[in-house]
């Protein structure tokens, strides 16, 4: 930086004012302390601790270098991400579905935690309520899901006590989808239906973690989803009932718990209405086992008896 002359005499004879009016301060209080005992003047806070401009040691060094590590030797630096990613991440199990009919909108979930080979939970909420005519559903990493659908269930108020209007089923899902594609790459781990009732009607939209979006009329989500598919699929009317539609998500659940051995535990049924959800049902897939393929009594066999010769 450059500096006139003149401003820099001025700069220079004021500093040496104030250092020459310190140290005659400093004198007259060692005076007046001397008087009354003896004492040693400590002079050791006059000294700067601030490493020069132009000095070198280690903790300057440490500082002003960059930050420096290595990369793993590897011509697919892309491709060993990857594959680091899928090592360290536990494989996880589940099944969701939801369709729409002529009565709203039947979800269904199991209950069933996984990681891996090994059961973590048999008991947990897949279908989580958003407000009261919304509902999501849970598939990828159970804490991501939950996280991200409580931060929806507050957006969805917040806009409903901003515009004096419940927010459209379209809406929610635009908001959570756009928000996914900002954390797209940074591992999370989402695959959800949003499912629920507005002006226009029944609604129904899936919403992964890469920030995709789709409408459609039937959706199934996680590791036994296509199971499940086969069984809505081959029973699904948009002409059914309540009662049908229940049983058929129901029926569907079931069996893809059992085949899929990450989905199991209870099936869990909620119907959304022009009146808000509500839970149907909630039954052990141990029991719908019987109730699907009921024990038959089995036949004594004939005994074995010897003829005699003729």
């Amino acid at each position: 930086m450059f500096f006139y002359p003149r401003v820099y005499r001025l700069i220079w004879v004021s500093k040496r004012m104030h250092f020459t009016n310190s140290i005659s301060l400093l004198l007259v209080l060692f005076r007046k302390k001397k008087k009354d005992t003896k004492m040693k003047l400590d002079t050791s806070g006059l000294e700067s601790a601030a490493p020069v401009w132009g000095a070198h040691n280690e903790l300057v060094d440490g500082f002003s270098a960059a930050p420096t590590f290595e990369l793993p030797n590897t011509t697919d630096f892309d491709g060993f991400q990857k594959e680091a990613i899928q090592m360290v991440k536990p494989a996880k199990g589940t099944t969701t579905l939801a369709f729409i009919f002529k009565e709203g909108v039947m979800v269904a979930a199991d209950s069933r935690a996984s990681m891996g080979g090994y059961i973590s939970s048999q008991s947990v909420k897949k279908i989580i309520e958003i407000n009261p005519y919304m509902l999501g559903t849970m598939a990828g990493g159970a804490a991501d899901c939950q996280f991200w659908h409580r931060n929806l269930g507050i957006k969805c108020r917040l806009h409903e006590l901003a515009n004096k209007r419940r927010i459209s089923v379209t809406g929610a899902s635009k908001l959570l989808a756009n928000i996914l594609y900002s954390y797209r790459g940074m591992g999370l781990s989402v695959g959800t239906m949003i499912a629920g009732w507005d002006e226009t009607g029944p609604g129904l939209y899936y919403v992964d973690s890469e920030g995709g979006r789709l409408k459609g009329m039937r959706f199934s989500v996680g590791s036994g989803s296509p199971y499940a598919y086969g069984v809505l699929d081959n029973g699904y009317r948009y002409d059914m009932s309540v009662e049908e539609a229940a049983e058929l998500a129901r029926r569907a659940i079931y069996h893809a718990t059992f085949r899929d051995g990450a989905s199991g535990g209870v099936a869990s049924v909620y119907h959304v209405g022009p009146n808000g959800w509500k839970k149907l049902s909630g039954d052990d897939v141990g029991e719908l086992h019987y109730k699907y393929y009921p024990v038959m009594p089995s036949t004594v066999e004939q005994e074995m008896v010897e003829v005699g010769g003729a």
